[in-house]
């Protein structure tokens, strides 16, 4: 949708003496502003104060910059409708760079909602400058902000931005009555891929990195973090500091609020949680997250951030985790499920090397980051954990990424490694499995043409520390494993035929070589087996056999890879249905959500009305999109509508105004025309008719198929 000009000059900006800048030429990359590499982002600083009442972010913004050629006419930044800014100022960089003491003005009796926070300076007064917010993407707007005509190249100054920010797709506000405590506001930011441009302006591209700080103010009693490598809290000011030492990409600047609790699990780790979850949190990590970091420092060198904290977000968290550097952000619905936190929270100990400290540069090659951190994540697994859990895992995701391929068509164009990014096109809709499973098996590859994983380990260590605090493209990685391994590239390796490293990238379809997991067989085969044994016939001998496994010894893992080949295998004849109620019911409705929901979707496809009343109690106590979301949808596919609509008006006041939104089109749309049953959890959505992806958010148009097989990490 086109976006409006919502900015409203302060007083004093209409007296710039600048003209309006001329509109901008195209962007030079669509997830990022025009003017990205006219520039050199030094340093950006953040003087935020949280509103909750009225829902609403108040900042100043001061980057700090280099122009790298002389005069350029205008700075172009990446922003949105969410924002109104309110005035632009320029200004020389003060001499000696350091924290800035932003003001914070206290709401008077005719002003209930006090001016963004000033940032005072013994340098002179700024100058203001003309700016102007134009379309730019569905997904955003373009600031642009006229630069004084005398600015010399390689000398730096500040552009400070004073704005307001509310219903922003980046900033996710919670009345207390959605959070588990119920006492105290909740706000969180996600910034994935490109939403940050509606926390702030930015160049809002992976390419350009800087270290940043922030000054937070918040309501008393509310606890603020944010993904920096330092943090610290004024009494007196009533104000947080927070300093990000490293650069990093806009996207990993992060904050959350609210009641929130630490306790120490680690030398280095502690959770943070509501308090009625920290006990939970703590006992589930308490001590594993040092053997993770110990186990990836020892495959990868160094953990460079310092702390590897995470918190604890309640359920309208829009993806599973985050990231977000020293401080992942994490569900609290998958406390549940042990061996999805396992895995889930060592992927984003994985990103510390792969993604946040080396990024891929466009979002074209997120494969980069996803692909290699997934690659960490199952070496970690292995050292940690064995092969065989490994191997299970990564069974149980290739299966979900075949399923993915069987509904989309080899021909695809998101099953490309390099997904080419049209102008316009969402970022956040190219992130699928093919990523994360499609991804890892090339990596998985060339740690296969070494014919050592340790020697490949000792490469991807010598890739971090080339690369570390920049942005790469495909071509960077490859070009180092060649250099590293001097005889793979006398070999020609890159170019046997069939398996050349250009068709990796750029072919459609399945991975063209898969990881032997004849290592996993052990946990791999009882599912098999059972499954057979189901789908066997006469159905009683089937049925007596199958009796004979006992599924409540087996891990999360496997049971959620056997209720998958059901589903994929649905709609089942009905006495399979009933018997297998009569055999499992019971016992999966005592398990994690993970499975619970796998063995409810089983019930709503296959029309099994005796245990729809499970589904209504699921659907009444849970309220994260990665469980509600997929029941509506197979709700709809079939049946059942009716039920789902009175199950969703006695629940809508518990759920987050965006997933509100969402199961409302869910409930009045339906599923994609010609949309198959199931195939709404197979970790890809759709951005348009003929590139499906990953839906992280509610931008989804009319119509659009989501796919969520796993839950998908970020």
């Amino acid at each position: 949708m086109a976006a409006q000009c919502c900015c409203r000059k302060a007083p004093g900006a209409e007296a710039a003496p600048a003209r309006p800048p001329p509109a901008p030429p195209p962007a030079l990359d669509v997830a990022s502003a025009s003017s990205a590499q006219l520039f050199r982002l030094r340093h950006l600083q953040l003087g935020l104060e949280l509103r909750p009442a009225t829902r609403e972010l108040a900042g100043c913004l001061v980057l700090e910059l280099c122009a790298l050629r002389p005069a350029p006419r205008a700075l172009v930044l990446d922003a949105h409708p969410a924002l109104r800014l309110h005035s632009a100022t320029f200004r020389r960089a003060p001499a000696r760079p350091g924290a800035l003491a932003f003001a914070f003005a206290a709401p008077g009796p005719a002003a209930p909602a006090p001016p963004p926070p000033a940032c005072p300076s013994t340098e002179p007064a700024g100058r203001s400058l003309a700016f102007r917010v134009d379309p730019f993407t569905d997904y955003g707007s373009s600031l642009t902000v006229t630069l004084p005509p005398e600015l010399p190249a390689h000398q730096p100054f500040q552009v400070i931005l004073r704005y307001t920010s509310t219903d922003a797709p980046a900033i996710w506000w919670l009345d207390p009555e959605l959070t588990y405590g119920r006492t105290q506001p909740f706000v969180f930011t996600q910034g994935h891929s490109v939403c940050n441009r509606s926390f702030f302006p930015c160049f809002d591209t992976p390419a350009v990195k800087s270290t940043y700080s922030a000054v937070v103010k918040a309501p008393s009693g509310v606890q603020v973090l944010m993904s920096a490598t330092q943090s610290s809290y004024v009494e007196e000011e009533g104000v947080f500091h927070f300093h990000m030492e490293h650069p990093v990409p806009a996207y990993l600047v992060a904050l959350v609020a609210g009641d929130l609790k630490p306790a120490d699990i680690g030398p280095r780790s502690r959770v943070w949680a509501e308090p009625c979850l920290l006990s939970t949190a703590t006992s589930k990590l308490s001590g594993v997250v040092e053997r993770w970091l110990s186990a990836a420092e020892g495959l990868y060198g160094p953990y460079l951030w310092g702390r590897y904290d995470i918190v604890f977000l309640p359920p309208s968290f829009p993806i599973v985790a985050m990231e977000n550097p020293c401080l992942t952000f994490i569900i609290s619905s998958i406390l549940e499920s042990d061996e999805f936190l396992v895995i889930d929270v060592i992927h984003e100990v994985a990103h510390s090397w792969f993604g946040n400290a080396v990024t891929n540069a466009t979002w074209e090659e997120m494969w980069l980051s996803e692909g290699l951190a997934t690659y960490a994540q199952r070496r970690i697994t292995t050292e940690t954990y064995g092969a065989a859990f490994t191997c299970l895992e990564t069974a149980f995701r290739l299966d979900a990424l075949h399923r993915q391929m069987r509904l989309l068509g080899e021909d695809s164009p998101v099953s490309k490694l390099q997904v080419k990014l049209e102008p316009g096109v969402n970022p956040s809709h190219l992130m699928n499995l093919f990523t994360y499973e499609k991804g890892y098996c090339f990596v998985y590859y060339l740690s296969e043409l070494c014919g050592d994983p340790q020697r490949f380990d000792d490469f991807l260590r010598a890739y971090v520390e080339k690369y570390k605090f920049t942005s790469v493209v495909a071509q960077d990685l490859l070009d180092s494993f060649l250099s590293f391994f001097p005889e793979l590239k006398e070999q020609s390796v890159d170019c046997r035929a069939g398996l050349e490293f250009e068709r990796w990238l750029n072919a459609t379809g399945p991975p063209l070589a898969e990881p032997d997991l004849s290592q996993g067989s052990s946990l791999t085969r009882p599912v098999e087996t059972l499954f057979q044994l189901w789908t066997a016939e006469p159905l009683e001998q089937a049925a007596a056999s199958a009796s004979t496994i006992d599924i409540s010894k087996w891990k999360t893992f496997q049971t959620a890879l056997f209720l998958d080949r059901l589903l994929d295998g649905s709609p089942l004849p009905r006495e399979v249905v009933t018997s297998l109620s009569k055999c499992y019911s019971s016992l999966l409705d005592s398990m994690n959500a993970e499975i619970r929901i796998r063995w409810l979707q089983l019930v709503v496809r296959n029309d099994y009305h005796p245990d729809l009343h499970k589904v209504r109690r699921f659907l009444e106590s849970q309220m994260s999109r990665m469980y509600t979301v997929p029941l509506y949808e197979d709700l709809c596919t079939g049946a059942l509508k009716s039920f789902a609509l009175e199950v969703f008006y006695q629940t809508q006041g518990r759920l987050h105004p965006n997933l509100r939104r969402t199961i409302q089109q869910i409930l009045s749309q339906g599923l994609s025309p010609g949309a198959e049953p199931g195939a709404d959890r197979d970790a890809a959505a759709n951005g348009g008719a003929d590139t499906p992806a990953l839906l992280l958010g509610d931008e989804a148009p009319g119509g659009a198929l989501s796919l969520r097989d796993v839950n998908v990490s970020a």
